[in-house]
């Protein structure tokens, strides 16, 4: 048997016993496992490497990949006997933002804010310990080609992660930031629990966030939470800039009411969660 994966424990779906979810359907979770063992580092795996990833054994792999393969999910390279994802993998992303009404929502502010600041505008999402980038407009100033619509990042060095968690019951931010890995990606990271829930704070009565070069080096970004109807998060509407153009000061002080009554409009043009 193959040693059970960091990736299938982190997910806590290997409880046994009384913990198991009786409801739970294995071999589906099972197939999500080995799609998830794909990622931007690794875009192709031999078969013994999605056995190790998804925590399965050789001859789980085998029918997993084969029956991922058939419905076209997978393809297999012949000569290197190396599976990658294919093309139709991108459709699950296409109906989520076809169906998303923040997305909806969003568009017309997002777009409205790229065409008035001429500087890269992203909608996110909360997704357990991360944001999701689900919208994106570019600026020409490009700051960051790998970071595209689904791109993760970690919420708690990230502007629109403050802003969303500076917006939930401390019980849940702080919930968030306990399960996260709390470590500093640049020197200006803000990373240690005590000074996290200061931000919180300091946040939450300014209504945004801020996160300056703290995951990205040179990146200076402004952020605002989208709420819902009963008032909790379920977005957050950012604006990037590059250090090169712009001071920290600067950018807080030109962007952060653009962000601040974009994201409001959004919550108040309907209670819709996404």
């Amino acid at each position: 048997m193959a040693r059970r994966s960091d990736k299938a424990t982190a997910d806590g779906i290997e409880a046994s016993g009384e913990d198991r979810d009786p409801l739970l359907v294995q071999s589906v979770e099972k197939a999500f496992r080995v799609l998830r063992a794909f990622d931007g580092t690794r875009p192709n795996l031999s078969l013994s490497q999605i056995a190790d990833e998804a925590g399965l054994d050789m001859s789980a792999a085998q029918r997993f990949t084969h029956t991922l393969t058939k419905l076209g999910y997978l393809s297999k390279d012949t000569d290197t006997r190396r599976f990658e994802l294919t093309v139709k993998s991108l459709d699950f992303g296409y109906h989520y933002t076809r169906a998303s009404s923040l997305v909806e929502r969003g568009m017309p502010y997002l777009l409205h804010l790229s065409k008035e600041t001429e500087e890269t505008v992203n909608l996110t999402v909360l997704d357990d310990t991360d944001i999701v980038f689900v919208s994106r407009f570019m600026s020409r100033h490009v700051l960051n080609n790998d970071v595209i619509t689904g791109t993760r990042l970690p919420a708690y060095c990230t502007a629109p992660g403050i802003a969303i968690l500076s917006s939930l019951p401390e019980k849940d931010a702080y919930g968030v930031l306990e399960r996260s890995h709390l470590h500093p990606y640049t020197p200006h990271t803000t990373w240690e629990l005590d000074a996290l829930r200061e931000k919180l704070k300091k946040s939450a009565l300014r209504g945004y966030a801020t996160a300056f070069e703290e995951y990205f080096h040179g990146d200076l970004s402004v952020a605002a939470p989208v709420l819902d109807a009963n008032g909790k998060p379920y977005g957050a509407i950012n604006i990037a800039v590059s250090r090169s153009r712009y001071a920290p000061e600067e950018t807080e002080q030109r962007f952060s009411a653009l962000v601040t009554a974009a994201a409001r409009s959004i919550s108040m043009a309907g209670g819709a969660r996404r």
